[in-house]
């Protein structure tokens, strides 16, 4: 207070001032300095609708009046939100294990109850509040690479090759971070992405500085990877970046193609030849329903094929609890196996995982790979519940798929796995020019003016990347019948309406 004494208060105040400034001054200088790989990240077109669809949440709350009583969101891969049930065995050990008293009440199977003790006994303390070890509880680790031995028909999975992690993104985005070159190299890193493609792969990719290359699914052939568009988009890169990884994604997200055995077998002849990372994104491979298509994975067919395949092709393929019919989003648990790989890198990757993954998160991937089997007191309502989740799908995808195909203007491939359709939308010349006027691409405009009208919110096909000219539409069908009822009845009253509209 002394030396503020010899100041006049103008003299503060002008200080204060002379304060504010450099401390705005720094904050515009840390902000530029943030990484251009960060800046270059494309703006989502689905922001603009989900702000929307926020607002009309709200003015529905406070009574405003729409030709709609609530909004139907169809947007997410998000099941538990979608009026879609959680398995009851997986609930049951995960209260009892967040509350183990209840393992004194028979009101549980006693299935239900030793699987908690079981789990409970890995924790320190028997709690699932202790610090679990820093790559994963070991025992689970090491059930899960039998349960992933046991999908492959018997080929060897080394638990030291199975890595949890908060989610399958989380372990694709800290591969790619891995095989990504230092910023000093000549040529950018480069990622062979589909198209379409998951948008936060995408984003992901992009932030990490690597050159994002697309190769083009074939819609006309029900959305099938071909290998003579591998060499095309490979070809297309010379000079721009470095190509080191091939990322597939079976059962497809968004287009809901499920891969062959041949099919594999050529993409992993193609990548060995080209050198190429395989990066195979395989969540949803308990969600299959084609009636000819079999889910198979590429660490499967890699075995298959023998050497020199087997021992030279480097592959990490991915799975996650939030996908599937378990549709755990929330608990955030995934893994990631690595095949081939330098142990260096393995290494690695072991130490970045310190800490990363929530105790329940990890007893979820152990509920999700060793269920219920014939002869437990839980296998009868978890067969049953399992049963009608694909039942459910299948009926519902039967249902979209008959749907949009009678309408003019609309038309869906077959959809043969995964939580998705993705729809090609036959856009009227003058909805693509009100479209420019209004400054959105023509499929934003499409879905904005459906959540306008019946308040469904559905994501445009230009989030994934497409085909120049080509428009689409993406809604989720992991869902309750009566959601995807809703949906479908408030789009093809909508559709009809916009076509004629701007015919």
């Amino acid at each position: 207070s002394n030396v503020l004494s010899q100041y006049s208060s103008s003299s503060i105040f002008n200080e204060k001032q002379m304060f504010d400034g450099l401390i705005r001054e720094a904050k515009m200088s840390v902000l530029q300095e943030i990484s251009q790989n960060v800046r270059n990240i494309k703006q989502l077109e689905y922001a603009a609708l989900a702000r929307r669809a926020t607002q009309i949440q709200k003015e529905l709350s406070q009574g405003v009046r729409k030709p709609y009583k609530e909004l139907t969101d169809v947007c997410w891969g998000d099941p538990h939100s979608l009026g879609v049930k959680p398995l009851t065995f997986v609930r049951q050990v995960l209260a009892a294990c967040v509350y183990p008293e209840l393992m004194s009440s028979h009101k549980l199977p006693l299935d239900v109850r030793q699987r908690a003790q079981w789990l409970l006994g890995k924790c320190e303390g028997g709690s699932i509040g202790s610090y679990p070890a820093s790559a994963g509880i070991p025992e689970i680790i090491q059930r899960m690479s039998k349960s992933i031995a046991r999908r492959d028909g018997g080929v060897p999975c080394n638990p030291e090759n199975v890595f949890i992690s908060p989610g399958s993104q989380w372990s694709l985005t800290v591969t790619s971070l891995l095989l990504t070159s230092c910023v000093y190299a000549p040529l950018r890193t480069g990622i062979l992405i589909p198209v379409p493609c998951h948008v936060t792969t995408i984003t992901s990719i992009t932030s990490l500085g690597a050159a994002v290359v697309p190769y083009f699914l074939s819609e006309e052939h029900g959305w099938a990877l071909q290998v003579e568009e591998l060499q095309r988009a490979l070809e297309s890169a010379k000079g721009g970046c470095n190509p080191i990884a091939l990322y597939v994604i079976n059962p497809g997200n968004p287009a809901g193609y499920v891969q062959s055995r041949k099919s594999i077998q050529e993409v992993i002849r193609f990548a060995s030849e080209k050198r190429l990372v395989l990066l195979a994104d395989e969540v949803y491979q308990d969600c299959v329903y084609g009636k000819n298509s079999e889910f198979v994975s590429y660490k499967k067919v890699l075995a298959e094929m023998g050497p020199p395949f087997s021992d030279t092709v480097e592959l990490a393929s991915f799975h996650s609890v939030s996908k599937g019919f378990m549709g755990e989003c929330g608990l955030r648990g995934g893994y990631v196996e690595l095949v081939n790989l330098d142990p260096n890198v393995v290494n690695y990757i072991s130490n970045l995982n310190y800490d990363t993954t929530s105790v329940l998160a990890q007893f979820a991937l152990d509920l999700m790979m060793n269920p219920p089997r014939p002869g437990d007191p839980s296998y009868p309502l978890y067969n049953q519940v399992r049963n009608a989740v694909n039942n459910m799908l299948v009926q519902n995808v039967k249902m979209a798929h008959e749907v949009v195909n009678s309408l003019p203007g609309l038309s869906c491939q077959p959809v043969e796995g995964g939580a998705f359709v993705f729809p090609r939308v036959f856009l009227p010349p003058r909805a693509i020019q009100k479209a420019k006027e209004e400054g959105m691409q023509p499929d934003t405009f499409y879905c904005m003016r459906l959540l306008e009208e019946t308040g469904v919110l559905i994501t445009p096909g230009c989030e994934y990347r497409q085909k120049e000219g080509t428009y689409h539409i993406r809604f989720c069908i992991m869902a309750s019948q009566d959601t995807i009822n809703k949906a479908l009845k408030h789009l093809a009253t909508f559709h009809t309406k916009f076509m004629k509209d701007f015919s």
